[in-house]
């Protein structure tokens, strides 16, 4: 998620991918690595608040079990380790990925906050980077993940199996416009062609790149950070794919979600009432969801014409958001979101307005058992047939 310096700027958006193969579901089961540095963007850690705990509000306390570290990539014919706990279908399906951008790693977890999987672990990534992704998303093969990491301005394909970064976009560390650099990458959704689409935020486009990392196809231009879709865009931080082809791109600037169809013309454009939007979903019903990335934050539901239907954003106590950067509707009616400078990833119930799931500890950073440090990113991981 990307963090303006000024009045503006962090992106974070990402959708999630409805459906996976069971071959996705069967190379979930390894795992470890190393911690990166927090990516300096994400600005000053929040202090710890010990606010009331709200009604309903489920114990945080740490997983009950956790899968154990392999330091070496697994074999081609490796199975799941025997201490590691088989996944439990519950509302995430397989599990729930989450980019644990302060811990420099990505974790799969179950509804039972088993760890399923991580990333990296030794010989990951390509000799001499590091790894802070914000946001990480299932691929339509079922194969690979594709994570963004702004804060060193790349985008990687890793391939679950074997969790080695087996493709590449972006100049590590350095930013620019020309062809084959981003600036400040967020959002970066793989989609059923192969291609993957990104925010470049601080170039105020869209793109569309190709496995051969060819741009085939952009929205707004570097430099224009205008708005005025769909020829330009302020500081797209969001830019989620959508069943019919089109996109749901969320600006900074403005406070805008826009809704575009495959053809790239604008379905509808809203003002948002929030400081910071983030990485706007669409529900069910064709209803915008998107975060406040602010202290304390909120999710809205909001609908195409801009109306308010729901908002969740308690002023004090556990049930308080800090900088939230992007939450997903559930089958079962429920937001999942990761509450960033909280430490945590939580299930909201919007028919109670409570929270009833939680990974992480309120306020409390760490790496260890049941413990998360800016997680900035989150998507779920579809139930396969075969574990079902």
């Amino acid at each position: 998620m990307a963090r303006r310096r000024t009045a503006a700027v962090r992106p974070p958006a990402r959708p999630w991918v409805l459906v996976a193969t069971a071959v996705a579901a069967l190379a979930l089961l390894t795992i470890g690595r190393a911690p990166a540095s927090p990516d300096p963007s994400s600005g000053p850690l929040p202090a710890s608040s010990n606010g009331a705990a709200t009604a309903g509000d489920p114990s945080d306390g740490s997983v009950a079990a956790l899968a154990s570290p392999s330091l070496a990539p697994p074999s081609p014919a490796a199975s799941t380790p025997p201490s590691s706990p088989p996944p439990v279908a519950g509302r995430f399906g397989v599990g729930l990925l989450i980019a644990d951008r302060g811990n420099g790693r990505l974790l799969i977890v179950d509804d039972a906050k088993h760890i399923l999987w991580r990333f990296p672990v030794a010989g990951s990534l390509p000799k001499g980077q590091r790894f802070s992704a914000d946001d990480a998303f299932l691929a339509p093969d079922g194969r690979t993940i594709v994570a963004n990491d702004e804060g060193h301005q790349v985008i990687d394909r890793i391939d679950i199996a074997s969790r080695r970064v087996i493709w590449q976009y972006g100049h590590y560390d350095t930013f620019g416009s020309a062809a084959g650099f981003l600036h400040t990458p967020d959002d970066a959704y793989p989609l059923a062609n192969g291609d993957i689409v990104v925010a470049d935020i601080r170039n105020c486009r869209i793109l569309e790149i190709s496995h051969a990392k060819r741009i085939v196809r952009h929205w707004g231009h570097a430099g224009d950070c205008s708005h005025r879709p769909p020829t330009s865009f302020d500081n797209p931080n969001g830019d989620t794919p959508l069943p019919d082809g089109g996109l749901l791109i969320t600006e900074i600037g403005g406070s805008r979600v826009v809704r575009l169809n495959r053809d790239g013309r604008v379905v509808f454009d809203i003002h948002v009432p929030v400081r910071y939007p983030s990485d706007a979903q669409l529900d069910a019903t064709g209803n915008v969801i998107v975060v406040d990335y602010s202290n304390p934050g909120a999710i809205l539901r909001v609908s195409p014409k801009g109306r308010v239907l729901w908002r969740y954003g308690p002023r004090s106590g556990r049930a308080r958001l800090d900088h939230p950067s992007l939450a997903i509707p559930l089958a079962d009616g429920t937001i999942a979101l990761n509450d960033d400078f909280r430490n945590r990833v939580i299930v909201v119930d919007p028919r109670t307005d409570r929270i009833v799931w939680q990974y992480g500890r309120t306020d409390v950073r760490g790496r260890g058992p049941g413990l998360l440090f800016i997680p900035d990113g989150i998507d779920i991981i579809p139930l396969g047939t075969m574990l079902s």
